[in-house]
């Protein structure tokens, strides 16, 4: 984005003309990301300590791990984050290659976003592979997040939040123009991938909530 505006005004002004340079914008991108892991990561770890979603240590384990409880984890999140607003700004947007790193379709950059928001009229075209990859995109986040987070072992709660992060994957398909569909089918198979596989692992999470209360 800053490539895109600042460099063709290298020629009034002759200092955008490092811009040019790969390597230099690789740097750039780096310290970008670092400033901005850096900046919101307070922030953001008071977010997930408010919401307790923080790291659970086994009572049987070593003492010396007991002092990690509470730790928040989803750190991943901060970090892919900041690197993809770093890639955002200083990269060549034009070159296809960043693309097909940013979920990408062949047409990527070029083709205008497309939405389909009348529901079950995309499945047909789908086929069954597209529907089980859909089915699948957000399965692990509804299997793993109510045994890992106490916060989130409840259905309702998995189906929000399978939702949420549906929709915001499809409007960012939207938005970046990643020569995609941004249907509402997918997210109704995305939620639908979640909730069963939330469903398929009730057993393991109401399991740990048992154990959480014996222990306390």
């Amino acid at each position: 984005m800053l490539y895109a505006l600042l460099y063709p005004l290298h020629t009034t002004f002759s200092g955008f003309n490092v811009l040019r340079y790969i390597s230099f914008r690789a740097v750039m991108a780096a310290l970008t990301a670092f400033v901005v892991s850096f900046l919101f990561g307070p922030w953001l770890i008071r977010k997930l300590t408010a919401a307790k979603i923080g790291q659970h240590i086994r009572p049987d384990g070593p003492e010396r791990h007991l002092t990690k409880a509470g730790t928040p984890t989803m750190g991943g999140v901060l970090i892919l984050s900041s690197l993809m607003l770093a890639t955002l700004l200083l990269a060549d947007l034009t070159n296809q290659f960043v693309w097909l790193v940013l979920m990408p379709g062949s047409g990527a950059g070029a083709v205008p976003g497309r939405l389909s928001l009348v529901p079950l009229t995309d499945l047909a075209t789908m086929g069954p592979l597209g529907i089980v990859g859909n089915l699948l995109v957000l399965a692990a986040l509804g299997f793993f997040a109510p045994i890992r987070f106490a916060a989130l072992a409840s259905v309702p709660r998995i189906l929000a939040l399978a939702a949420g992060c549906s929709v915001l994957i499809e409007t960012a398909q939207y938005v970046l123009q990643l020569d995609r569909v941004s249907s509402v089918d997918d997210v109704l198979l995305n939620t639908a991938g979640a909730v069963a596989a939330a469903l398929a692992s009730r057993r393991w999470w109401r399991a740990r909530q048992r154990h959480r209360s014996a222990v306390s």
